[in-house]
């Protein structure tokens, strides 16, 4: 008797931002949950495939990004579309045929599943070189479609929203590879929390309006962001900020809003492992529009204020969700002040902003609860 090969799911994410590395932990997490029948195993395709210079790369697109949004827009609206500059780009092979086969004789998966677009146009060459003939799905990770995602050897595509299914279908993808599931989130954002118990647990006034601010790691707080957070014009609020691992932006927000150099209460964390708890005790996120956060606050009814979205797939992002009214969208400083007063002063806005996120809540959300 032949005995039958485990399944085993191969997750391969990429370091560029924190969006395919979450997206590739949610299914590790929901897999492990709902199927422990089923073995899975993430890999870093650029850590993997570029052992020496991935972190190199990895800075210099976050700087390229950071410093020059407008050329990384031009490009990325230059290539959406299937077209000769597109083609152009995806014909640069940026991995080895050599360390990819590598890989799947180690880890031998009767299935691959691709968060970041690199690692679709790896498996997708292999298939189509006869070289592996393994079922392939990819996750697209953010409210858009883009031409690097799309690949003709790709089995299943699982996408955010019905309008991701749309621009796919007219990409020619065939309409039963697609299939929408929401963006995958961990499993704590999916649960339904006790604000109050959990302000206590965090030492946080029940009363005042409590606003959550991720997203500094990626050039949100500046000198302009800080200015509005300190003037006088704004009521007391609880402001809660998330630094991640930088550890210099955690360092100057506590020189410049520490002690008596602003009226409102502020905490200021490093790297936490409780980002749904502090969602789930907020009552506004100002965030930049990364796919996989704002999914999150979505599953957590929590109103977005999206602030300088880049051009590409955050401006995307930005234009569904503002669409949607689960969230408003801040261009500048001034127009954050602005809509920061406006929101804390009026709470009927609050509210109108809560309930679109409660109906917008993701698919993938409403799955697994």
């Amino acid at each position: 008797m032949i005995k039958r090969q485990r399944e085993k799911i191969l997750i391969l994410t990429g370091s560029l931002g924190d969006g395919h590395n979450k997206a590739a932990q949610a299914i590790l997490e929901a897999a492990q949950y709902y199927r422990p029948d089923v073995d899975v195993e993430i890999v870093d395709f650029l850590e993997w495939t570029h052992p020496y210079l991935h972190s190199v790369g990895k800075y210099c697109y976050m700087q390229w990004v950071k410093s020059l949004p407008s050329v990384y827009g031009y490009l990325y609206r230059k290539t959406r579309e299937d077209n000769t500059f597109s083609h152009m780009f995806k014909r640069m092979k940026s991995f080895s045929t050599d360390r990819m086969l590598e890989l799947l004789h180690q880890v031998r998966p009767t299935e691959v599943v691709c968060t970041f677009p690199g690692a679709a146009a790896a498996m997708s060459h292999l298939k189509s070189m006869g070289l592996i003939r393994i079922p392939t799905v990819t996750v697209i990770t953010d409210y858009t479609a883009h031409s690097y995602w799309i690949h003709p050897c790709t089995d299943r595509y699982l996408v955010g929203a019905d309008h991701v299914k749309q621009a796919l279908l007219r990409y020619r993808v065939p309409e039963q590879q697609i299939s929408v599931t929401g963006i995958p989130i961990r499993l704590p954002f999916t649960r339904q929390y006790d604000r109050n118990m959990l302000r206590e647990r965090y030492g946080l006034d029940q009363q005042l309006p409590t606003v959550l601010i991720m997203g500094g790691g990626h050039g949100l707080i500046g000198k302009q962001f800080l200015s509005v957070l300190q003037s006088d014009e704004l009521a007391p609020i609880q402001f809660i900020f998330v630094c991640g691992r930088n550890e210099k932006l955690k360092h100057l927000l506590e020189e410049e809003l520490g002690g008596p150099k602003t009226h409102h209460r502020v905490l200021i964390t490093g790297f936490i492992d409780h980002v749904h708890e502090l969602m789930a005790l907020s009552d506004l996120i100002i965030t930049k529009p990364g796919g996989l956060t704002v999914s999150e606050a979505l599953a957590l009814e929590l109103p977005m204020m999206l602030y300088k979205p880049i051009p590409g797939q955050e401006q995307d992002n930005a234009a569904y969700l503002v669409g949607l009214g689960a969230a408003i969208e801040a261009k500048n400083a001034a127009d954050l002040k602005m809509q920061l007063l406006q929101v804390m002063k009026n709470r009927a806005l609050l509210t109108a902003l809560k309930k679109k996120a409660k109906a917008s809540v993701p698919v993938w959300g409403r799955l697994i609860r």
